[in-house]
């Protein structure tokens, strides 16, 4: 199971409004919560990257080992493959490649998932 958060949010603190945005020291802190588990970490410009946090810093940026990078199809393949099998909900597979380390600057970052256990009688440590 994935639970996803939306960065510069304080939902984290149930008597203060959902909306006000966090300061970096408090959003480095929060981030510090993740590391060592998997995440998939959505940028601005529409990729997504999974794997293994490994650290943070004051800007929010975040590394990221053994990660993955994910791409939409582009519009045109969505519509060669929409044509080809005659049905407008056809799965189109995402493009993904293998990055290793990758840094992905805090101010790009517009979401973050991380997968919470799914072994018996083991809970994430992490409550959002």
């Amino acid at each position: 199971m994935a639970s996803s958060v939306k960065t510069g949010h304080r939902g984290w603190f149930p008597w203060v409004k959902k909306n006000a945005k966090m300061s970096n020291a408090e959003a480095t802190f929060w981030l510090s919560q993740f590391l060592g588990k998997n995440l998939r970490v959505h940028a601005s410009d529409g990729r997504i990257f999974g794997g293994q946090m490994k650290c943070t810093d004051k800007d929010r940026n975040i590394i990221l080992a053994l990660a993955h990078e994910y791409r939409a199809p582009s519009a045109e393949v969505i519509r060669k493959a929409v044509e080809e099998s005659g049905n407008p909900s056809a799965p189109v597979p995402w493009n993904s490649r293998y990055v290793g380390l990758v840094v992905v600057p805090g101010q790009h970052i517009t979401k973050i998932e991380f997968e919470e256990s799914t072994l018996p009688n083991q809970k994430s440590s992490v409550t959002l």
